[in-house]
């Protein structure tokens, strides 16, 4: 094979072309597949596939780019990155008629006009609309308006005439060269040249104010200032930054987000991001270089200069690749990949609103990660005391499977060997009570334990899970900071913090786990206090069941109440003999003094 630019294609045993790809080099590139050892897995797949070879020579880089781009639209490749537009966005049309007409669509047929757009930010592509409307009132009628008929008289105005929407050119009202000079500059609007046109409108309204036509001129005005004003709105980076391409690229494993924006005078005037779908593990560098061939071909653009996120292995016959480091462009590339960004977490809500499942397994490879776990947190278990100076001492413990409270698993445990307020014993009773049963029982052990306290705490848990059961279970720790809020990811032995971002998604999962077991262990203490007062109150009247207790708190709230109430209050509710029994049980403590 020639050492000389070219695109070349992979066949399978049945002849079908099963990658496309592109080289400075022809016999430099295709060889590297063939050597003994092949970094990545799905190349080694592919490799293994190969049953034939072609290849087609070009004068330039660029040429093999534009070949390989086309020959993957035409065969559509099984191992080629699939490029994937997500939806199609409006672009703005200006028809090919004798009177032009401009509006918005979805469907692109070069025969019918000239396309301006995509436009994936709709507010931006009506804004311009709007723009136009009110500058030149482009007629809004379908009817295909021809030269003769209009001399003919053949045709009648709508009500757009009337209410000076338009200027009538279906009967002569406005002129042919007029009505074009109007979308002429309507063009150059959608094209982003608003500084050319404002410089020739001022220059008109001077030449009309000397020559002392001075209404002409006022029209002339209110145009200029309608324009002046959406600049002002739109994204203006520089004056000094003319017919520019800006691309970054965001990824998440299988799918690549290229964010492409053009800028034109200082103002952007197109912004788009698509998708490759990744099929042999593609690097970013292969990806974008993809990306700059489809955006340039696709939106016809001859920028001499295209400014990345990092430098690439590519040369595009006069044009420059600059890497900012700093000023106007740099602002612009962080916009691109700030676009690129939003575009990506957009995609990944979408997705995961169609399948929640996608969510949770997100989630859980990302904790994975972070922690390096050797499997995936399946199942995740939190543990948590609550007592008031030992008394009523409980604890809870909450399961979350896959990211979701499982409530038929939550636990709660009164604590039976520890006296006084000792946090640390009375963690070690729960777990060890916990993981001693489900031993027992054969049940499922969990992928994480997470405590709801610092290193301390994990510690305690470690010496009942490793040391004393000789159990293998990843232990992490939620931390809080002096105000009492959780800022802080724990794990390991000695442990130590794992850089999680606080406003993170997962960040905000783990402290809905350490809340989840904290309202659950609050929640039972304060009913087995509740239940505690209620017997020493009502529990001891001899006489006095668990349904007359029932309707007396159902009606009187609360124990306080029932003390108070007199005699024929109590009569009403549960009959004369029971309301005696209570008021004599309450006036007889009352006499000792209680």
């Amino acid at each position: 094979m020639p050492e000389k630019p070219g695109s070349y294609q992979f066949y399978d045993a049945d002849g079908t072309i099963i990658y496309v790809g592109k080289a400075k080099k022809l016999k430099s590139r295709v060889s590297s597949y063939f050597h003994t050892e092949v970094d990545r897995y799905k190349t080694k797949v592919l490799v293994s596939k190969i049953m034939d070879l072609s290849y087609t020579v070009v004068n330039t880089e660029e040429d093999a780019l534009l070949l390989e781009n086309s020959l993957i639209k035409k065969y559509n490749p099984r191992y080629n990155v699939l490029l994937k537009d997500g939806k199609t966005y409006p672009s703005i049309c200006v028809t090919n008629e004798f009177y032009p007409r401009i509006f918005r669509t979805r469907t692109i047929n070069k025969k019918w006009g000239t396309y301006y757009g995509p436009y994936s930010h709709l507010p931006s592509m009506y804004a311009v609309l709007e723009l136009i409307k009110d500058l030149y009132h482009p007629r809004t009628c379908q009817t295909p308006l021809k030269k003769e008929e209009i001399e003919r008289g053949k045709y009648r105005v709508c009500l757009d005439y009337h209410i000076k929407k338009c200027g009538g050119p279906c009967i002569g009202k406005q002129s042919h060269d007029e009505y074009m000079k109007n979308i002429n500059q309507a063009k150059e609007i959608l094209k982003g040249n608003t500084r050319e046109i404002l410089k020739s409108m001022r220059e008109e309204m001077m030449r009309l104010a000397e020559e002392l036509k001075f209404e002409e001129a006022e029209v002339i005005k209110k145009k200029y200032e309608l324009i002046l004003n959406f600049c002002a709105k739109s994204e203006v980076v520089s004056h000094t930054i003319t017919n520019v391409d800006v691309l970054s690229i965001a990824n998440d494993g299988n799918t690549a987000y290229i964010n492409y924006i053009h800028v034109n005078n200082g103002s952007i005037n197109q912004s788009f991001t698509f998708e490759y779908k990744k099929k042999l593990e593609e690097t970013d560098e292969e990806l974008l270089s993809l990306g700059i061939i489809e955006m340039r071909k696709r939106f016809g653009s001859k920028s001499k200069e295209i400014i990345l996120p990092f430098n690439i292995d590519m040369e595009l016959d006069g044009v420059t690749i600059t890497v900012p480091q700093r000023g106007d462009k740099k602002t612009l590339l962080d916009l691109s990949i700030m676009n690129g960004k939003q575009y990506k977490f957009d995609r990944l809500k979408q997705k995961e609103k169609l399948n929640p499942e996608q969510k949770s397994v997100r989630l859980m490879t990302e904790l994975q990660e972070a922690l390096k776990l050797p499997r995936l947190p399946y199942q995740i278990e939190c543990f948590d005391n609550s007592n008031i100076s030992g008394t009523s001492a409980v604890a809870a413990c909450v399961v979350f499977k896959k990211m979701k409270p499982s409530k038929s698993d939550y636990r709660k445990y009164n604590i039976k060997t520890v006296v006084g307020p000792d946090d640390y014993a009375s963690m070690k009773e729960v777990v060890r009570r916990r993981y001693e049963r489900l031993q027992e029982e054969g049940e499922r052990l969990p992928d994480l334990i997470i405590t709801d306290g610092g290193k301390g705490q994990m510690e305690v848990v470690r010496e009942v899970v490793e040391d004393e059961l000789h159990l293998d279970i990843p232990i992490a720790g939620l931390a809080k900071d002096n105000r009492h809020r959780t800022n802080e990811l724990l794990y390991g032995f000695p442990a130590v913090t794992i850089g999680l971002k606080t406003d993170s998604e997962l960040f905000h999962v783990l402290t809905r786990i350490q809340d989840e077991v904290h309202r659950f262990a609050i929640t039972f203490h304060r009913d087995k206090r509740s239940k505690a007062a209620l017997h020493s109150e009502l529990d001891e009247i001899k006489g006095i069941g668990p349904k007359t207790k029932e309707l007396l708190l159902e009606k009187l709230k609360t124990v306080k109440k029932i003390k108070e109430a007199d005699h024929d209050t109590l009569a009403k509710l549960i009959g004369e003999s029971k309301a005696r029994i209570i008021s004599e049980y309450f006036e007889a403590k009352k006499g000792a003094g209680n």
